[in-house]
């Protein structure tokens, strides 16, 4: 049976599924900011941007952009009703407050203790400063990362110790992969779900840190 990888449209939206009634979200950069686009307009989740935005909703059509409405990504997004523009300042007072329920980050390696690296001294790399990343691993109540289980290269990403620059340490609860979903627990990683065609020792396999079945 050929493995059904999610793609990056799929990992958003198996988060997307996970996320509560009423819980205030800030996305990250990457696959996260995809996560705005599939919620139900019927489940009130409001989602912050760093850089200044309450209550942003799903992309734009390309004929509904509104040019100064961005993400701290840089791409366009559009505002659910109710929403609003805050300061900078104010909008970091959310992060560091406490006041997020969830953020959700890309990541260049997770351990199995729950730390994260998703960011690089590299000029070449997409993210090549922590910037807000760090406010947000350790203000948010939850921190869940999204990414691709393995490099292009074919080594994993779930490590034992990371090897990237650390953004946070011990601030992953829920790992989403096109893989898998894992809970970073006191054991490790526990798998909640594995995709179709791929089983518990073929994840393994694929996976530098030692995986758990739920007890």
């Amino acid at each position: 049976m050929t493995i059904q990888a999610r793609d990056r449209v799929g990992m958003a939206a198996r988060v997307a599924a996970d996320i509560p009634e009423g819980w205030w979200v800030n996305l990250g950069i990457g696959i996260p900011v995809l996560v705005a686009d599939h919620v139900p307009l019927d489940r009130e989740v409001v989602f912050h941007s760093e850089n200044g935005v309450l209550g942003m909703g799903p992309a734009p059509a390309p004929d509904k952009v509104n040019p100064w409405l961005i993400n701290a990504g840089k791409t366009h997004v559009t505002l659910r009703q109710g929403g609003s523009y805050v300061h900078h300042a104010d909008s970091f007072s959310i992060i560091r407050g406490g006041h997020l329920d969830l953020c959700v980050l890309g990541a260049f390696e997770v351990a199995q203790n729950g730390d994260i690296a998703n960011w690089s001294r590299s000029d070449n790399d997409f993210a090549p400063a922590v910037g807000g990343a760090m406010d947000l691993a350790v203000g948010a109540k939850r921190l869940w990362a999204v990414m691709e289980h393995t490099t292009k290269t074919g080594e994993s990403r779930l490590v034992k110790t990371c090897t990237y620059p650390l953004t946070a340490l011990g601030a992953v609860s829920r790992v989403y992969t096109n893989l898998a979903v894992l809970d970073v627990t006191e054991r490790g990683f526990v798998v909640v779900d594995i995709v179709p065609g791929l089983d518990f020792a073929g994840l393994q396999e694929r996976t530098a840190a030692t995986l758990h079945l739920p007890a």
